[in-house]
């Protein structure tokens, strides 16, 4: 068995604000809008340009109860880590999101386990690594 993370998937309040967030910001590309009426259902999947890449479905549904907690500070999933490729394009990345009035979570540093990295929170609060 060669097993491989497929796609994560992400509950949506607004499903076209995340996806071009993440369409321009980590050039990611998207497929047409899914829509299931029967569930109420909507969704998206991005995928970055590079073959046989992890793919982030964005979905939505009316029935989902919203988190009032600080995201990356909850039981489960933490953070989505992105590499941009090297230091420079993260601070570039980091600097053009805390100027298009994104929060910094993270401001860029080496970490103890030796990623250099931001965090920033995505426009519904997730956090999000900025690693080179």
């Amino acid at each position: 068995m060669k097993a491989k993370i497929e796609h994560v998937a992400v509950w949506c309040n607004d499903l076209e604000k995340m996806k071009e967030f993440y369409m321009k910001y980590f050039d990611m590309s998207s497929n047409e809008k899914y829509i299931n009426p029967v569930k109420n259902f909507e969704s998206y999947f991005l995928s970055f340009n590079a073959s046989d890449s992890v793919k982030i479905e964005l979905m939505k549904r009316p029935d989902i109860i919203e988190n009032s907690f600080i995201r990356g500070n909850l039981m489960g999933f933490c953070h989505l880590a992105i590499s941009v490729g090297n230091k420079n394009d993260v601070d570039i990345l980091t600097n053009t999101l805390r100027s298009d009035d994104y929060t910094i979570v993270g401001e860029p540093r080496v970490t103890g386990d030796g990623f250099y990295e931001s965090i920033v929170e995505d426009p519904e609060g997730n956090w999000v690594e900025i690693t080179e």
